[in-house]
């Protein structure tokens, strides 16, 4: 563990501890550096940015109700991803015995422009990441949930292990054919333009 990393730890355990002792604005420094990654991860699964940012919320509950019960900062993220994955999982059951009105595409959507790029440069970003997006969604609900764990959550295999209640090997065999089924859906989809 390198001494930027160390740091950072060091840093999520004096947050948690202000934040169990009710410290406010320790809280509120939790919710901005986790706020981000929490919304990405109930994207992925809902594919809905307004369900995502209630579920957020729901999490952010959850977290704060259940705070006590962390007790190791180097087990906190693994720990939010499963309340999060778990959340989400909820929302979507729920979501499934109510069916309602169609969802719009995590591809359809469109993403606020960076300024400090070109307009080309933004198109071909803008493109690529709906390419990613389709193909992410053509996934098998399993590999998406790899790609989600491990390439974008920056999970290690072993904590994705421990998350999904399965063993290492599984863990490992999956997320190979998780990136390789995301590499064939990406091809064939670049194929069609």
């Amino acid at each position: 563990m390198d001494s930027v990393e160390r740091r950072r730890k060091m840093d999520l355990s004096l947050i948690l501890n202000r934040c169990k002792s009710g410290d406010a604005l320790a809280w509120e420094a939790l919710v901005r550096r986790f706020q981000g990654r929490i919304y990405g991860v109930a994207v992925h699964y809902v594919g809905n940015p307004e369900d995502a940012r209630d579920l957020a919320q729901e999490v952010f509950v959850r977290i704060y109700e259940n705070l006590e019960t962390c007790t190791d900062a180097g087990l906190f993220l693994p720990w939010l991803i499963r309340i999060t994955r778990n959340a989400c999982i909820d929302h979507l059951r729920r979501r499934k015995a109510r069916a309602h009105g169609k969802d719009v595409a995590l591809d359809q959507i469109a993403e606020p422009a960076d300024s400090r790029d070109t307009p080309e440069q933004q198109w071909t970003d803008n493109s690529r990441k709906r390419l990613i997006h389709r193909a992410l969604q053509e996934l098998t609900e399993l590999n998406r949930e790899m790609i989600l764990l491990k390439e974008i959550q920056g999970m290690q295999l072993d904590e994705i292990a421990s998350l999904l209640k399965v063993p290492l090997g599984t863990v490992k065999s999956r997320s190979n054919r998780a990136r390789i089924e995301l590499a064939q859906k990406v091809m064939a989809l670049s194929c069609e333009r």
